[in-house]
């Protein structure tokens, strides 16, 4: 008798310091003239008290190789506000009736099977997440689950910004925003939309929120943004983010090509090329990421090795498609309905033996980068967002990642990133670049376009020798004999092995003659396939990164900077191009300065010639050439 007093004051004792949560663990209150536990502290402690009373994990998670599956993502939609280029046709993709769509409700239900049989983290996902209305409820009352740590979400991040101060209230732990570019144009370029700033607004909304890290998602592509890793990494200088480097996967749809792909330890060297000092951090368990950190630098880096280095062994993690299929791998074509079971009214146990049987079935890895390649599997917008899939054009062209931003006095890509840095964390996002500037010269609009634009800078092309040292002018000294000849008169390569590493600038130029009814509507932009300025200088670009593929003899050259410009000329009815590349290295660059501008003047061409046939490509020309033996260059 004696105990049920004692049990009674113990438990009065209790509640006057305690109140439980959704979880079970104990919450302290705060009393007053005691310090207030951070937010963090608080979520530390009660990880702490789940882990030290977790029940024993769930045989119906648990498959034939003894992995425990605690990790659960859940595809809201299948529909998205974006249109990328190698994601869906502009129109869009063929969807799921309505009908056959899971909803709240039997989303709700498979998660709290889910979460009693042992799942603690629930990452949302799409299409596009935020664009479900009832997001912001649907994460509230996941966070009501006992046994769930964590609530987290996968998006494109236009809606971010707006949603976020909801969805951290309802129980939004962590944020992973998906994007591929920093350059204003090249990300309208490649979405068919709109909304780069909206996009970088989120970012800054969960940085000022208190997400830390918050990761973001870059699928990097060859030919497409693979030169901007540098830029990316510059930004956790200081920015508290995860940036996080995937492997380029094949699904059904992207046409993927193994070239595409830039593997983990390319991306590694061309990192630590910039930063030797680059380390590695200790692995999570079932982690997918390979994580890296720069001393100093208040972020971190990351690498999803899919496709090289896969980490089926540590895999935890389960699927269900906006449809109510359960995956048991993301790579796997195999998928069992949840949702006609729990319409056809099965109990619990029934669908647990479902669950537990495709668990069961799951095979010890995936079959590798280029079977994955050859099988069918549903499109990636159908299983969750990741922004690469359907027809990738013949050649996308890739817009330079140097200078996005209207940054003065900025001279390379290092100091580059660190001003993006500054005015990231001042909280102000730069206005995306205006590739037409319109002027009125003789009483004639002129429309003109710059792959670099400057605020001091002469509207005009931009010439890259300008902060270069005074040219000599006059023709360039000339060899006795072809430099691409061997003894025998066969073509050869110029062994450039022995050549000093120096800076190499060079410009070239070409003009195109339209004619006067196709340059009132370039002039006009009435032309109906498209911008014809900006379609021949995203080509021109493009041209000078690919130069070595196009000329049999030519070396690769890691191009530091490429610069189009594109000027009407109404006197002439032409337009005039410019092209310069700078690299560091030891060779030239006039190549890929005349093949940028060639490749531009033809695409002129191409956009034109429903108009006129009498269309004239011309003086295609070295202009300058700086940092060779032979000495500088300049075209009188």
């Amino acid at each position: 008798m004696a105990v049920r007093p004692l049990s009674r004051m113990l438990q009065r004792v209790l509640r006057s310091g305690l109140r439980s949560c959704s979880s079970g663990a104990p919450v302290t209150q705060h009393r007053p003239g005691e310090p207030r536990q951070t937010a963090a502290e608080e979520l530390s402690r009660r990880r702490q008290f789940l882990r030290e009373h977790a029940a024993p994990f769930s045989a119906f998670l648990t498959d034939s190789f003894g992995r425990q599956h605690s990790y659960l993502r859940i595809s809201l939609t299948e529909k998205c506000n974006l249109r990328c280029q190698y994601c869906m046709p502009e129109e869009g993709v063929p969807l799921t009736p309505k009908a056959d769509l899971l909803t709240t409700e039997e989303i709700l239900t498979l998660a709290r099977l889910f979460v009693k049989e042992g799942i603690d983290k629930i990452r949302l996902t799409g299409g596009e997440p935020l664009i479900r209305p009832d997001v912001v409820d649907i994460v509230a009352r996941l966070h009501q689950l006992e046994g769930l740590r964590t609530i987290s979400i996968t998006t494109n991040g236009i809606n971010l910004a707006r949603l976020l101060p909801q969805l951290q209230k309802a129980g939004l732990s962590a944020i992973n925003i998906s994007l591929d570019t920093l350059v204003p144009a090249k990300f309208e370029f490649i979405v068919r939309r709109k909304g780069f700033h909206k996009v970088m607004e989120g970012i800054h909304k969960a940085i000022e929120l208190g997400y830390s890290p918050v990761k973001v998602n870059c699928v990097v592509m060859r030919g497409l943004n693979e030169d901007e890793l540098l830029d990316f990494v510059a930004l956790t200088e200081g920015l508290p983010l995860d940036v996080r480097f995937i492997e380029y996967m094949p699904f059904d749809g992207n046409r993927w090509n193994f070239k595409k792909m830039v593997s983990y330890k390319e991306m590694l060297d061309t990192l630590r090329q910039q930063w030797p000092e680059l380390e590695k951090l200790p692995e999570e368990e079932s982690s997918t990421a390979k994580a890296f950190k720069i001393p100093g630098f208040r972020g971190q880096l990351s690498f999803i090795t899919s496709m090289s280095e896969h980490f089926c062994r540590t895999c935890n993690r389960l699927r269900i498609t906006a449809d109510g299929n359960l995956k048991v791998c993301l790579f796997g074509n195999s998928e069992v309905s949840l949702r006609d079971h729990l319409r056809a009214g099965a109990s619990e146990k029934e669908l647990l033996r479902v669950i537990g049987a495709a668990v069961g079935r799951k095979k010890r890895q995936h079959a590798g980068m280029f079977s994955i390649a050859q099988m069918k599997n549903r499109p990636m917008i159908l299983i969750e967002f990741l922004l690469l899939l359907q027809d990738s054009p013949p050649a996308i062209p890739s817009i330079s990642s140097q200078d996005p931003f209207r940054v003065q006095g900025i001279r390379h890509r290092v100091s580059f990133s660190n001003q993006k840095v500054t005015l990231w964390e001042g909280g102000w996002f730069p206005r995306t670049p205006l590739l037409a500037q319109w002027q009125l010269r003789s009483s004639c609009p002129q429309r003109q376009y710059s792959s670099h634009l400057d605020s001091d800078a002469n509207p005009k092309c931009l010439s890259a020798v300008a902060q270069a040292p005074a040219a000599p002018s006059g023709p360039l000294p000339t060899a006795d004999q072809l430099t691409h000849v061997d003894m025998e008169g066969r073509a050869a390569m110029v062994d450039v092995g022995g050549k000093p590493d120096t800076e190499r600038v060079a410009v070239a130029s070409a003009v195109v003659l339209l004619g006067p009814v196709a340059f009132k509507l370039v002039q006009e932009n009435q032309l109906k396939k498209g911008d014809a300025l900006a379609v021949a200088q995203l080509a021109g670009i493009q041209a000078a990164k690919l130069t070595s593929q196009l000329i049999p003899l030519c070396h690769h050259v890691a191009l530091s900077h490429v610069q189009v410009c594109l000027e009407l000329d109404a006197t002439r009815h032409a337009v005039g191009i410019q092209a310069s590349c700078r690299a560091q290295g030891p060779t030239g660059v006039e190549m890929e300065a005349l093949t940028a501008a060639a490749v531009a003047a033809l695409t002129v061409y191409d956009m034109c010639k429903a108009v006129s046939r009498d269309i004239v490509l011309g003086e295609i020309k070295l202009l300058s050439k700086t940092g060779g033996q032979r000495g500088d260059f300049q075209r009188t």
